[in-house]
């Protein structure tokens, strides 16, 4: 695959496109030489070349927010890269999800979403997600129907706070057994934009 990659109109480098493996929003756009792709698929983890620098970078060395290789695709003309992979935190340096603005709740969302796919593919030992997906589908729906009724209780009371308190453990929890059931956001926006 390397070997098709024309890296010779950008005197070496391609631009690699990085988007979300699981929402397939775009997360940035990083340069590649032929040594940051050999490296990206050895490691599996996303590794480009500093234009600034002129030297090898793996995406959050310093910040951990690391870029884990799903896949890696050239375009028709094999002189620019599409790298699907998974996100462990904010990708862009302003801490955001993504380099492009995109909106907020979508970035949250996605983000969080991001986070509880890792945590089903490690299964940490001390992650509260991971317990959850352990205990299985009838926990989890048992923990979704509580945080329904503690939204509706909250909503009754009047008290804003807890509202949205209680607002964000029930889409937390509904994301977690969406991934539970291997339904992703994308596909629940995907039927929301039907209705409209």
């Amino acid at each position: 695959m390397i070997d098709s990659v024309d890296f010779d109109k950008l005197y070496g480098l391609v631009p690699a496109i990085v988007q979300d493996a699981d929402s397939h929003q775009v997360l940035m756009l990083g340069f590649m030489n032929r040594e940051a792709l050999e490296n990206t698929l050895a490691s599996k983890k996303v590794i480009f070349y500093s234009r600034t620098r002129r030297a090898l970078w793996q995406k959050g060395e310093t910040s951990g927010n690391t870029l884990e290789l799903v896949s890696v695709q050239i375009d028709c003309d094999n002189d620019a890269l599409l790298v699907k992979a998974r996100p462990t935190g904010p990708v862009c340096h302003t801490g955001k999800h993504t380099c492009f603005g995109e909106n907020q709740l979508n970035d949250v969302l996605s983000q969080l979403e991001s986070v509880i796919l890792q945590r089903r593919e490690t299964m940490p030992e001390r992650s509260y997600t991971a317990s959850l997906l352990q205990k299985g589908i009838p926990y989890i729906s048992q923990k979704l129907g509580e945080e329904a009724v503690e939204t509706v209780v909250a909503s009754l009371s009047q008290n804003k706070e807890r509202i949205r308190e209680e607002s964000a453990d029930l889409l937390y929890h509904l994301l977690v057994l969406l991934a539970a059931k291997d339904i992703t956001l994308k596909d629940v926006l995907e039927e929301l934009k039907k209705r409209m």
